[in-house]
């Protein structure tokens, strides 16, 4: 009984993290979008996604998340005082050896004139791949304003923001 309901939680872990990050509020350790109001009208707004987010998902939901912010204040557009997307990749190992090396194992190598030196491994515990993780983070400091957009490239309207990007909004789901 124990090691089936070990398999669904797993399955479910599996399949939660099979998908990328939704747009939703960064809580309770989750990916998402946060921020913090710094001034009356200027907020610090920031997305993080997991591995299966893509850098221009998570841009997106970034300046999704300001022009919401922007409306939600009772503003009319944001400008973007400064902005950064930061990558974070790693290197991990995978497979059935990676958590796990035989004691029997020995790093054994030999000379093949062809190939030069060789490393022996166990086919039975050393079957490693490896496989890069890269996750993004966007942040920017936004500054909020009333009446006519200004005309600065770093300037949004919000209400297009939100008419242009709402389409491609995912949120979580409500299963």
């Amino acid at each position: 009984m124990r090691r089936i309901l070990f398999s669904i939680a797993a399955a479910t872990c599996l399949a939660a993290c099979a998908t990328p990050t939704p747009y939703q509020a960064a809580e309770d350790g989750r990916q998402g979008y946060a921020q913090t109001q710094i001034e009356t009208n200027r907020f610090r707004v920031s997305f993080r996604g997991n591995s299966l987010t893509d850098r221009e998902t998570t841009e997106n939901y970034l300046l999704y998340r300001a022009a919401e912010l922007t409306l939600e204040s009772g503003y009319d557009y944001f400008t973007v005082v400064t902005r950064a997307t930061d990558e974070d990749t790693q290197m991990t190992r995978t497979g059935f050896g990676s958590s796990y090396t035989s004691p029997f194992a020995v790093n054994y190598a030999y000379y093949h004139p062809r190939w030069g030196w060789r490393g022996w491994h166990d086919p039975f515990w050393d079957d490693r791949n490896y496989r890069e993780i890269t996750r993004y983070e966007a942040s920017a400091e936004i500054f909020l304003g009333r009446g006519t957009k200004p005309d600065d490239a770093n300037a949004f309207d919000a209400r297009d923001v939100i008419q242009n990007l709402g389409d491609d909004i995912v949120r979580p789901s409500t299963d």
